[in-house]
């Protein structure tokens, strides 16, 4: 094994490939990605989000309806928040965050990692309106941020004492 700093390096002893993430923490973060999607921004922000979302997924959606049922894209929709959830949960156990500045720290970076450039290309490149990418950007804000905030709250580590 390989020595850095006089410290002995060492795979996860429960799963050397996949951090763990507490089940119950994927399975509400699946449930808060899907509430913000349906129940929140949709009728908080009305058509702006409908065409912002129509906008982002049209060709897409065309796509998956030519070739799969709507269960599946539904099912689909569930299995990436999931993941989403997941990742945002081994995050914050592979970085240690325990508090909630360093949950919105840990949200702000995954968004401005995974989404600012399609906002920004969306605005500067396409000339999308403002609003409807404003609102597709709360959206993912909700998504990253909010979700690191959630899942902090409910807690993310399968044993919190080791």
């Amino acid at each position: 094994m390989p020595f850095q700093g006089g410290q002995k390096l060492t795979p996860c002893s429960h799963h050397p490939d996949l951090p763990p993430v507490k089940p119950s923490a994927i399975a509400l973060g699946t449930v808060f990605n899907q509430t913000v999607e349906t129940a929140v921004l949709s009728p908080l922000f009305g058509q702006t989000y409908q065409r912002a979302k129509a906008a982002d997924t049209k060709e897409e959606f065309l796509r998956s309806k030519e070739t799969a049922s709507v269960a599946v894209a539904w099912g689909t929709s569930l299995v990436g928040s999931a993941l989403q959830s997941y990742g945002v949960g081994a995050l914050i156990n592979a970085t240690g965050t325990l508090s909630y500045k360093g949950a919105a720290y840990l949200g702000s970076l995954i968004f401005m990692a995974t989404s600012a450039p399609t906002y920004l290309n969306q605005l500067f490149t396409e000339r999308r309106t403002l609003d409807t990418v404003a609102v597709s950007a709360t959206a993912k804000i909700f998504e990253t941020v909010g979700l690191s905030l959630f899942l902090t709250w409910w807690g993310t580590r399968t044993n919190p004492f080791s």
